[in-house]
C-alpha cells in the first residue's frame, strides 16, 4: 500500500464523516453532524419550532380570554377583586430579574467564564423557586376562602357544614321523581342542609349541567329544626353562614365561577412551564459544575435561555390582563 492509498484510507475506527474519535472529533459533537456550528444551529432551530408550539398553546388560552371578556366583562371587572395585586407584582420583578440572570449565564457560557455561569444559573434557579412559593401562598389563599374553578366555586365552608351526615354539598335538581313528588329518585323532596337545589322551572335562569349527586334513602330523618334552604348558583346570596363571602356577595355576576377557571387554567399552566425550568436548571447546574460548557459547546444553556425568556414573557402578559385591567 502506498503513503496516498494509506492517507486515502479512513480511519476504521473514525465516524461516518471520517472524523477520528480520537483526536478531531469534538467531545460533544454528536456523530450526525459535521461540526459543532452546524450542530448549533441545528438544535436552536429546533428550539424555535418548540416554542412556536407553545405559543400555539397559549395563544388559544389568550383568546379564550378575550371572548370571555368580551362577552361578560363584569365578570373580570368583579373577579379581579380576589388576586393579591401585590404578589402578582412581586412575581413579575421576580421572574424579570430571572431573565437578566439567565440572560448572564448565556453570556457566561459564551465567554468560557465557568465560576460565573453556576452562580448566574444559580440566582435563575433560585427566582424560579421563589415564583413557585408565591404562587403557592397566592393558591392556598384562595383555596382557604373556598375560591376554586368550575360548580366548586359555590362549595359551603368545611367548617361550617352541617353534622347531618354529609360530605360536602350535592346537586339536587328540583322535578318530579319516581315516588310521584318533588326529588329525583332515590332523593328525599326536602334536600339536606347544605344541598343545592337547583331551581330548574325558572325560565329565567341558565339550566345546570351537572348531574345531581347522590342522595339519601328515602324517608331519611332530619332535624325538624334545620330549614331546608334552596341555593341557586347563578344569583348572589345573602345572609347565610354556609356559604363563603365570595358567594354571598350582592355585586357577584351571573357564572363568576368562569373567571376563576380562566385564572386557575392560565396561572397553573404557566406555573406547570416554571416547574419544567426548574428541573431543566437543575440539569445545566450540575452539567456547568462538570465543566461541560465552554467557548465551543455552550448550545443547552443558550436554548434552556430561550425556553426561560418565553415563559417569563407570557407571565408579563398574564400579570395585566388578570390582575390588573378592571
Amino acid at each position: 500500500m502506498t503513503a496516498i492509498d494509506a492517507q486515502a484510507t479512513p480511519d476504521p475506527h473514525g465516524d461516518a464523516h471520517g472524523h477520528d474519535d480520537h483526536h478531531d472529533h469534538p467531545e460533544h459533537l454528536a456523530h450526525h453532524w459535521d461540526n459543532l456550528e452546524q450542530q448549533f444551529n441545528a438544535n436552536k432551530l429546533g428550539m424555535w419550532l418548540f416554542l412556536a408550539t407553545e405559543f400555539l398553546l397559549f395563544g388559544g388560552l389568550f383568546v379564550a380570554y378575550a371572548v370571555f371578556r368580551n362577552n361578560q366583562p363584569e365578570l373580570f371587572q368583579w373577579g379581579s377583586q380576589f388576586l393579591d395585586t401585590f404578589w402578582g407584582a412581586v412575581n413579575t420583578v421576580v421572574l424579570i430579574a430571572s431573565s437578566f440572570t439567565m440572560a448572564m449565564a448565556v453570556w457566561a457560557a459564551q465567554k468560557g467564564m465557568r465560576n460565573l455561569l453556576v452562580w448566574m444559573l444559580a440566582l435563575t434557579f433560585l427566582g424560579g423557586m421563589g415564583f413557585m412559593v408565591i404562587k403557592y401562598f397566592e393558591y392556598t389563599a384562595k383555596f382557604e376562602k373556598n375560591i376554586f374553578p368550575g360548580a366548586a366555586y359555590y362549595t359551603p365552608a368545611p367548617e361550617k357544614e352541617k353534622k347531618d351526615g354529609g360530605e360536602g354539598a350535592s346537586a339536587y335538581i328540583a322535578g318530579e321523581g319516581a315516588n310521584g313528588e318533588g326529588g329525583v329518585d332515590g332523593v328525599t323532596t326536602e334536600p339536606a342542609e347544605g344541598t343545592f337545589v337547583l331551581d330548574s322551572d325558572d325560565p329565567e335562569l341558565p339550566q345546570t349541567d351537572l348531574a345531581p349527586g347522590a342522595g339519601g334513602p328515602r324517608g331519611l330523618a332530619r332535624d325538624p329544626d334545620l330549614e331546608p334552604r334552596v341555593y341557586n348558583p347563578y344569583k348572589p346570596q345573602h345572609h347565610s353562614k354556609d356559604y363563603p363571602d365570595h358567594v354571598q356577595d350582592l355585586e357577584r355576576p351571573a357564572n363568576a365561577h368562569l373567571f376563576f377557571s380562566i385564572y386557575y387554567c392560565m396561572t397553573g399552566i404557566h406555573a406547570i412551564h416554571i416547574l419544567a425550568g426548574i428541573g431543566v436548571l437543575t440539569w445545566l447546574l450540575v452539567r456547568s459544575v462538570r465543566h461541560d460548557f465552554n467557548r465551543q459547546y455552550f448550545g443547552p444553556v443558550d436554548y434552556v435561555g430561550l425556553y426561560w425568556h418565553i415563559v417569563d414573557l407570557i407571565w408579563i402578559y398574564l400579570f395585566p390582563l388578570l390582575y390588573l385591567i378592571r
